[in-house]
C-alpha cells in the first residue's frame, strides 16, 4: 500500500446491485435477485483496484417490512454468491432506522462512510467514489466531496464530479 490510500467504491445495493421492490413486497422476498452486469461490474472494479463497500439504507427494518433475520438471510446469500464468482467485498454497512428516526446513516448523511472510514483509515475519498440508483446516494457523493454516479438519477448540467449513468456497468468507463 502506497501513500496515495486506498480507493473504496462504496456501492448501493438495492436497485444498483440487487433487485429493488416497492417496502411492502420486501416483506416476500427470501433471495437476492441480482442486476444484469451487476457482478461483472463488481469483478471488474475489483480488478482495478478498488475495495468494495457496500452501503444501504434498510429503512424497511425499523419501519416493520421485513425483519432484521430476515435482511441478515438475503444479505448473506448475497455475499455467498458473490463469494462464490470470486468477488471480494470488504465490509458493509447499513442503517435499519426509519426514515423519520433522525439518525445520522441514513443515506444521505453521512454516517456510513464515516464508520468506514473509521474502520479503514486510509480509505482516499478524492480517489474514491459512490455509485446507486437514488438522489440520496449523489446527494451523499456531494456531502463527502466525492465522486458519485446516479444510476438513471438526473445530474444538474455540468456538475463537477458527478455523473449520470443508464446502468451499473456504465461506471467502467469512468473510473
Amino acid at each position: 500500500m502506497g501513500a496515495k490510500g486506498m480507493k473504496a467504491a462504496f456501492f448501493d445495493r438495492d436497485g444498483t446491485i440487487i433487485e429493488d421492490y416497492l417496502d411492502e413486497e420486501w416483506t416476500g422476498v427470501s433471495e437476492p435477485v441480482f442486476l444484469p452486469g451487476a457482478i461483472e461490474t463488481l469483478r471488474q472494479v475489483r480488478q482495478k483496484g478498488y475495495d468494495i463497500i457496500i452501503i444501504t439504507n434498510q429503512y424497511l427494518i425499523n419501519e416493520g417490512f421485513i425483519t432484521i433475520k430476515q435482511y441478515e438471510k438475503i444479505q448473506a446469500k448475497l455475499l455467498l454468491e458473490l463469494e462464490k464468482q470470486g468477488v471480494d467485498i470488504l465490509a458493509v454497512y447499513y442503517c435499519p432506522h426509519r426514515r423519520n428516526e433522525g439518525c445520522d446513516c441514513c443515506k444521505p448523511e453521512t454516517g456510513m462512510i464515516l464508520q468506514a472510514l473509521n474502520h479503514y483509515p486510509s480509505i482516499d475519498l478524492k480517489s474514491s467514489f459512490v455509485i446507486g440508483d437514488s438522489e440520496v446516494d449523489v446527494e451523499l457523493a456531494r456531502r463527502m466531496g466525492m465522486r458519485g454516479f446516479g444510476i438513471k438519477v438526473p445530474i444538474p448540467q455540468g456538475e463537477p464530479g458527478i455523473k449520470q449513468v443508464n446502468e451499473v456497468a456504465d461506471v467502467l468507463r469512468y473510473i
